[in-house]
């Protein structure tokens, strides 16, 4: 839209031939939409005429002249008409700017998803890595109107936007300008001229007739069959989309495959940090069951140390029993001193037994506890193993899959122009009632801005507006309604909008 060229007429230079060096240089082939505009003597904007020169016609005598490259006729449905993409392009810079600037109004709810579809066409794909908060503080993104019409900062407006922009993840630029033209032609004022209908120039009213007249010729032109040189431009068109649609499906496939590497790849790092923290647990009970036997070995030398202790002091218990006996002819005080002894050796033998059969006793607990840590570090082994078999098996398994995908894929490309039926401009329905989604986000985004809508700021147009969304009117419903019926009803349909 910005974009500035230089030519050098002659004085005898046309506007045809002038126009024709326009969309040469540019490549613009559908040439029938566009025109040349200037600003005359009396200041009006005017329509370049093709059949008469250049400096004849009502142009500022400067030594440079102005002239805006601008459509001057609209497609009826821009998904079935327009061809090329430079032309898509053309129309959407420029319809964008009309809606931006206010010339053509577009309701809030709208403007949010027409900004999310400019984002795509203008960045891609939205990464969060890249496109981070305050990225777009440079891009126009919604009409003042709407920006100043709710209680929203422009950090909020962007995180909204940055939303549904997300949610066109896969679309090409082309696509989204394509959508973002789909939106746009069903608002009220889209490819609507404003004229003063009383002109105090009579001027004015011939510039009226022939937009008129062009308006008519082309409504004719579509219903005739094509030209050879527009069949030829479809079907050159309808092969550079097909080589571009391969390509973003290529593209597609390729973002898809990685992102599933990645997930694979994430998926296989946590079941490694999960099975080397398996690994590092059963290290730690492991090692447990190492320092328990140890106490155990400990307490069985104990062990076997009381019981020899035991037998020994048996043995000399015995053998003063034995004394004891043998010996008749000791006196009273010997008998006496050899029985206290006895006593005493019976009592420590008696000690010795029951500390014996305690530790015999923590033996056992131990040997039982030694045995189920035993079993358990086996048994939690055997399971890590398995666990580390199974994952290296799912993962051979996936690797092998993706590879049969890869190679046994098929690309299947529809070219939705060859599917296309022609529909009548009477059966026309706006993009939300074709496309439920956008009608879901469309009702989505009107409850959202509803809470913050500020109405000292609701302008007469949006009254309008939510009058005509309410009673269930468009545009098309409209002109269906001022088509039916006779003459006279048409007339009072018409006097009455």
């Amino acid at each position: 839209m910005d974009a500035e060229l230089e030519f050098a007429i002659q004085s005898n230079t046309t506007g045809k031939q002038l126009f024709d060096q326009v969309v040469k240089t540019i490549g613009l082939r559908e040439i029938w939409y566009f025109g040349l505009q200037y600003t005359d003597t009396k200041g009006f904007p005017t329509w370049l005429k093709l059949n008469k020169k250049v400096l004849s016609q009502d142009v500022k005598k400067d030594s440079t002249l102005m002239f805006k490259f601008r459509a001057k006729f609209y497609p009826e449905d821009v998904g079935e008409e327009i061809i090329q993409d430079v032309t898509m392009r053309l129309f959407y810079l420029q319809v964008k700017d009309a809606i931006l600037s206010d010339e053509v109004y577009c309701s809030p709810e709208t403007s949010v998803l027409l900004a999310s579809f400019a984002m795509q066409a203008k960045y891609g794909d939205y990464q969060p890595e890249t496109h981070k908060p305050g990225c777009l503080t440079a891009d126009r993104l919604l009409p003042q109107r709407v920006a100043g019409q709710f209680k929203m900062s422009s950090d909020e407006w962007e995180k909204r936007i940055m939303t549904w922009w997300a949610d066109h993840k896969g679309t090409s630029r082309e696509q989204a300008m394509a959508e973002y033209l789909k939106l746009a032609q069903d608002l009220e004022m889209y490819g609507v001229n404003d004229f003063i209908f009383y002109a105090p120039r009579l001027r004015i009213n011939k510039r009226i007739l022939a937009l008129c007249m062009g308006n008519h010729e082309l409504y004719m032109r579509r219903r005739k069959p094509d030209t050879i040189e527009v069949q030829q431009m479809k079907q050159q068109a309808r092969e550079e989309r097909a080589l571009k649609q391969a390509e973003q499906e290529r593209l597609n496939k390729e973002m898809s495959a990685r992102e599933q590497a990645e997930a694979r790849q994430r998926e296989a790092e946590d079941r490694m940090r999960r099975m080397a923290e398996d690994m590092e647990r059963a290290k730690r009970e492991l090692l447990e069951a190492q320092n328990t036997i140890h106490n155990l070995e400990m307490q069985l030398r104990q062990l076997q140390l009381a019981k020899e202790a035991l037998e020994n002091k048996e043995i000399e218990l015995r053998e003063l029993t034995a004394q004891l006996q043998s010996e008749k002819m000791m006196s009273d005080e010997e008998r006496r001193r050899l029985r206290e002894e006895v006593a005493i050796r019976e009592g420590e033998v008696h000690a010795m037994r029951t500390e014996v059969q305690r530790q015999t006793e923590v033996t056992h607990r131990l040997q039982d506890e030694i045995e189920s840590a035993r079993r358990e570090s086996v048994m939690q082994h055997t399971s890590v193993i398995n666990h580390h078999t199974h994952v290296q098996h799912t993962m051979l398994t996936r690797e092998d899959n993706h590879t049969d995908e890869d190679e046994n894929g098929i690309t299947e490309l529809t070219n939705e122009a060859d599917q296309h039926v022609p529909q009548r401009e009477l059966e026309r329905v706006t993009a939300a009632e074709q496309n439920q989604s956008i009608k879901s986000k469309l009702e989505m985004l009107t409850r959202e801005l509803e809470v913050v809508k500020d109405e000292r700021a609701v302008t007469d147009y949006d009254v309008l507006h939510m009058e005509n969304k309410r009673a269930g009117r468009d545009k098309y419903k409209t002109l269906r309604q001022i088509r039916g019926g006779n003459t006279k009803r048409r007339i009072d349909q018409y006097e009455n909008m």
